[in-house]
């Protein structure tokens, strides 16, 4: 006899805590032993994840409560990685929406909360962090409320149950007022107000693929919810791709949830979520089912990428001295590698071998991949970030986003300047009296290229921005990009403090005294439109005479980090980014020279 189930997804903004609460509901599950070293944030399970403090990968956990198995999936909070929500929703029969006490809903809570009501579930809503102070839960819920009935949520829906949480402090309770002890009131409000699954374990089989793992013994590894029917590990199934052929194979393995771990199972019945071995080419949507009575699911719909942008084999002059992997095969493998489990990603041959045109959902999308591939050893160059365009109705037609931003009062008219060169449209304006105001804007996707270096700027680090896809509309007019040239190096060599010091007057520089350097290869940003080439490797001609006045103690201002996404934000259409394991590098395209007329 199988646990009575209950599937459950966590949905956030950004930052909210989600993955903190989840950590709270584990520990106090007793899945770990005691003493066990339990990593904080332990569903972040990749280096890059950890680093930046965000979910990329949804995650799926299982843990025990009072005779019940709650499968708890974990979401990004980025719009970058909305596809990944849009799947996982499709798994669960609820889900906990996480609003921060202090920030109340904010625009990501807008989009996940969108999809989840689109799906029909009845959201529970936890206000976390209410031990922070200038908390205000109680504000907060009426936030929500509003926001529920901006979306069109039903009677209903409207009704949502609500407690109060610090994920941090690993406790949950139904009334402000009561004490501060566990997460038990989160537990049983699971219970109450998450239905279990339907499902019936009589019908033929129907497993609907959600989520692709990758193992190096087992291959991928489909993970889903079991619609109806039993799976049996063993037992020949088949897959319904895509086109509606029929693939017949074995499941070669089948693995349950336990806490962090999958643990191999012989069977299991409709409502449960399991990860199953042996389909080589199964991809998301896609349903596992019984051979002879072939019955498959509607196919999920993935919001479709929105920019794209060229990887190319690294040509440089420093080619190959940092990287294992630098040859166009080696590349591709990897890209066609990266489509196993990352649904929101295209990856195109282009005419020419040595380059692939990769589509993704966002910048941080493409370079979160970037970020991986060089990690992992590999050497590419990229180009500039271009937006997809489609031909609407016999229109040209592009991309547009939905963009929020928090910022402080003060920096309100430069944002909305800035934009407006953008061809950024206002729909809405917001100030909290806390000398801080929402702004709410329409801007084609074009326009957010390079945007948020500025914004930062312009905020002074101070401004949160978040935007997500809205819909294609007919082309709007030129926007209006990068107003500075660039500080070009003139020759191969090493950076000198010298040639730097007379130069200063001519820009910002992006490179320290002693980086080595090659001709082509940008090195700072000009005071000017126009692009500038730079002898910036001339060395001080000693003499045997003693200046009188010796030299003065002279320093360079700091030149100007550019990390991989800056870099990306900053280039322009005949520039790329240089990516090796240890270095990020800018560097003009030669222009291609035309021949002599004889």
């Amino acid at each position: 006899m199988s646990l009575p189930i209950r599937n459950v997804a966590i949905i956030a903004h950004v930052d909210h805590g989600k993955t903190t609460l989840v950590d709270s509901l584990l520990q106090q599950s007793g899945i770990f032993r005691e003493g066990e070293d339990v990593p904080t944030c332990v569903m972040d399970s990749n280096d890059l994840e950890r680093e930046r403090g965000i979910t990329i990968l949804s995650k799926n956990t299982a843990v025990h409560y009072k005779d019940t198995l709650i499968n708890i999936i974990d979401t990004p909070g980025h719009a970058d990685f909305g596809g990944e929500v849009e799947r996982v929703l499709g798994m669960v029969d609820g889900c906990i929406l996480i609003v921060d006490a202090n920030e109340g809903p904010m625009p990501q809570t807008r989009f996940v909360l969108k999809k989840a009501l689109e799906k029909g579930l009845r959201p529970i809503v936890v206000v976390n962090k209410i031990d922070r102070p200038r908390a205000e839960p109680m504000g907060a819920v009426d936030k929500v409320l509003d926001l529920f009935i901006d979306l069109g949520a039903d009677d209903d829906q409207c009704d949502f149950p609500y407690l109060f949480a610090s994920g941090l402090a690993g406790y949950a309770k139904n009334e402000l007022e009561d004490e501060d002890k566990d997460m038990q009131p989160l537990f049983e409000g699971i219970l109450h107000h998450v239905p279990p699954p339907v499902g019936d374990s009589e019908k033929p089989l129907q497993l609907q693929v959600t989520t692709l793992a990758y193992s190096e013994y087992l291959g991928r590894i489909v993970i889903g919810k079991v619609h109806n029917g039993t799976i049996r590990a063993g037992e020949q199934t088949a897959l319904v791709k895509e086109d509606g052929k029929i693939v017949k194979s074995k499941i070669s393995k089948l693995m349950g949830f336990e806490g962090l771990q999958r643990t191999e199972i012989e069977e299991a019945t409709a409502g449960n979520i399991v990860a199953v071995a042996g389909f080589a080419d199964a991809n998301i949507g896609e349903t596992l089912t019984s051979p002879e009575n072939p019955q498959a699911l509607p196919l999920i719909k993935v919001d479709e990428p929105t920019l794209q942008m060229t990887f190319a084999v690294n040509d440089s002059p420093f080619a190959g001295k940092e990287g294992k992997f630098v040859t166009s095969r080696q590349i591709r493998d990897r890209l066609m590698r990266e489509l196993e489990t990352n649904v929101a990603l295209r990856v195109e041959d282009t005419d020419s071998p040595d380059r692939f045109s990769v589509s993704g959902r966002g910048e941080l999308h493409l370079g979160i991949l970037i970020e991986t591939m060089r990690r992992e050893g590999y050497e590419s160059q990229v180009s500039q970030p271009q937006v997809i365009f489609r031909e609407v109705n016999g229109q040209p037609c592009e991309p547009f986003e939905q963009l929020v931003m928090d910022v402080p009062e003060d920096a309100v008219g430069g944002c909305m300047e800035r934009l407006g060169q953008r061809r950024g449209e206002m729909q809405d304006m917001m100030v909290d009296g806390n000398g801080r105001a929402q702004l709410e804007f329409v801007v084609p996707a074009r326009g957010l290229i390079g945007f948020r270096g500025e914004f930062m700027r312009q905020t002074r680090g101070e401004g949160i921005m978040n935007h997500s896809f809205l819909e294609y509309r007919p082309m709007s007019g030129d926007v209006s990009a990068r107003r500075n040239g660039v500080l070009i190096s003139f020759e191969e060599g090493v950076s000198t403090f010298y040639a730097m010091k007379n130069a200063e007057d001519r820009g910002i520089f992006f490179i320290e005294p002693g980086t080595k350097v090659y001709k082509g290869m940008i090195v700072g940003e000009n005071n000017r439109p126009q692009d500038l080439e730079l002898n910036i490797c001339k060395a001080k001609q000693l003499t045997n005479h003693r200046a009188a006045s010796g030299d003065e103690l002279v320093q360079l201002q700091t030149p100007q980090e550019m990390g991989l996404e800056r870099a990306l934000e900053y280039i322009a259409s005949d520039e790329m980014v240089e990516v090796t394991p240890e270095s990020i590098r800018l560097r003009k395209m030669p222009k291609k020279k035309l021949a002599k007329k004889r």
